[in-house]
C-alpha cells in the first residue's frame, strides 16, 4: 500500500495522518521528513531511484510538495508499476497566484524541474502569462537573465507557507541580479495588472486552426510581404510550436514571424528599416501575439540574441545565411528571389542537409464580365536546411 501525501504548510488531513501512522517507510524531501512517525524508516529523496527502491513491497508514504499529480511524483510512481492513493494539497502555482489575487485559468504552466530551461523560457517569451516550476540552476535568476530584452514582470514566490515565505515583484534584470531561496515558483507576466478575458479552456486560447493567412492580413510596404503560398511551406519547415524560438531575419512586414507566434512559438524579428520594424510591431499587435523586434542590419544585429531553434531568412545575402547557420539552429529556411544567390546560399548551409523548391503560384483574378484568369506571382526559391 503506497500513499502519496501533498504538503503545503496546512495541517495534514486525517487520511494522511493515518497513512503516516501505519507507514514502514516514508520518503520525501528532507524538509518534510519530520512528519514521519518515530518507527518508520526515513528516506530523503535525493537520488529518486534509490528512494523508490526502498518503497517496493512495503507500506509506504511519499511526502511531496503541493499537488503530487501536477508535474509531480505520481507520474514516476505509476511508471514504476505503483497504483498509489493520492492525497493532494494546494499546488505552488495555485498558492502563488492566490498571493497576488489574480485568476490563473489563462496561465500556461511549464516546468524546468529536471528538464531543460530553454523551452520553459520560450513559453515565457511567447505567452502573456506563464508560471514556471523551477529548480536549482533553473530558477528566477536564470529565467530573468534569459528574458533580457522582453517586456515582462516576474513574481517570485519563495518558500510558500514556510518560515521564510517571500513574494517579490521584479523586472527580469532585477531577478537575474539576485540570489533566491529554494523552493520557489516564478510567475512571468506581460502585464501584471491585466484582467484576463474569460476563457472556456485552461491555459489560454488554443492555437489557431489555420495558417498562411491572406497577404492583406498584414500591413506591408508596397507588396513587400512573404506571399501566403511561400509562407505555408516556410512554416511547415520551420515547425513553430510552444517552447520553440524562431528568428525572422529581414522580417519586412513580419508575416512569417507573426504566423510563427500565432502557432505558439517565441519570435525575434530582425529588421533594418525603422518603418518596417514599426509594421512588424503593428502586425503582431493586430494578431494578438508577442514578437520581439530588433532594429538593425543582419548579421551584426544577430549578435547576442538567444539561441534559436529555427531561423527564417527573408532578406539579406549569403553572409546573413552563414550567420544563421553558425548558430547551430536545427532548422534554417531561406527565401530567395534572385537566382544568382542560390549557390552561395547552399554553400553557406554546408553543415546542413539542404533541400529546396521553386514556388510559382498563379492566383485567380477577376476579368470583366464575371470571368476569371490566372495571375502569376513572382517565383521564389525556398531552401531549407536541417541538421
Amino acid at each position: 500500500m503506497l500513499t502519496v501525501v501533498g504538503v503545503d504548510g496546512s495541517p495534514l488531513p486525517p487520511a494522511a495522518s493515518a497513512a503516516l501512522a501505519q507507514a514502514e517507510v516514508v520518503a520525501g524531501a528532507a524538509r518534510y521528513l519530520h512528519l514521519a512517525p518515530a518507527g518508520a524508516e526515513r528516506v530523503a529523496m535525493g537520488p529518486v531511484d534509490a528512494a523508490l527502491d526502498a518503497l517496493d513491497g512495503r507500506r509506504g508514504v511519499v511526502l511531496a510538495s503541493g499537488d503530487p499529480g501536477f508535474f509531480g511524483i505520481v507520474r514516476l510512481l505509476r511508471a514504476r508499476g505503483h497504483d498509489p492513493v493520492v492525497l493532494p494539497a494546494r499546488s505552488s502555482v495555485q498558492r502563488a497566484f492566490a498571493r497576488i489575487g489574480r485568476p490563473w485559468d489563462d496561465v500556461a504552466v511549464v516546468s524546468a524541474h529536471g528538464r531543460a530551461l530553454g523551452p520553459a523560457v520560450n513559453v515565457c517569451r511567447a505567452r502573456p502569462a506563464t508560471a514556471v516550476l523551477t529548480a536549482p540552476g533553473a530558477g528566477p535568476a536564470e529565467i530573468g537573465a534569459a528574458l533580457h530584452g522582453w517586456e515582462r514582470t516576474l513574481v517570485v514566490a519563495e518558500d510558500l507557507d514556510g518560515p521564510h515565505e517571500r513574494v517579490s515583484t521584479v523586472t527580469p534584470d532585477e531577478a537575474a541580479a539576485r540570489t533566491w531561496r529554494d523552493p520557489n515558483v516564478v510567475l512571468c507576466l506581460r502585464d501584471p495588472d491585466a484582467v484576463p478575458d474569460p476563457a472556456w479552456i485552461a491555459g489560454g486560447p488554443p492555437r489557431p486552426g489555420g495558417w498562411a493567412l491572406p497577404d492583406d492580413a498584414f500591413a506591408h510596404r508596397a507588396g513587400m510581404v512573404t506571399k501566403a503560398e511561400v509562407r505555408a511551406l516556410a512554416l511547415a519547415r520551420l515547425a513553430p510550436a510552444p517552447g520553440v524560438l524562431v528568428w525572422d531575419v529581414g522580417a519586412g512586414s513580419g508575416s512569417v514571424g507573426v504566423e510563427c507566434a500565432r502557432l505558439g512559438a517565441a519570435v525575434v524579428a530582425v529588421e533594418r528599416r525603422p518603418d518596417d520594424a514599426a509594421r512588424v510591431r503593428e502586425n503582431a499587435a493586430a494578431h494578438g501575439v508577442d514578437v520581439r523586434v530588433v532594429e538593425g542590419g543582419a548579421p551584426a544585429a544577430l549578435a547576442g540574441l538567444p539561441q534559436p531553434d529555427a531561423v527564417f531568412v527573408g532578406g539579406g545575402g549569403p553572409d546573413v545565411v552563414a550567420a544563421a547557420a553558425a548558430t547551430g539552429a536545427p532548422r534554417v529556411v531561406v527565401a530567395l528571389a534572385a537566382l544568382d544567390r542560390l549557390a552561395p546560399t547552399r554553400d553557406a548551409l554546408h553543415a546542413y542537409r539542404v533541400e529546396g523548391v521553386q514556388l510559382a503560384a498563379s492566383r485567380l483574378a477577376d476579368l470583366p464580365g464575371g470571368s476569371v484568369r490566372l495571375a502569376a506571382t513572382n517565383p521564389i526559391l525556398l531552401l531549407w536546411g536541417e541538421l
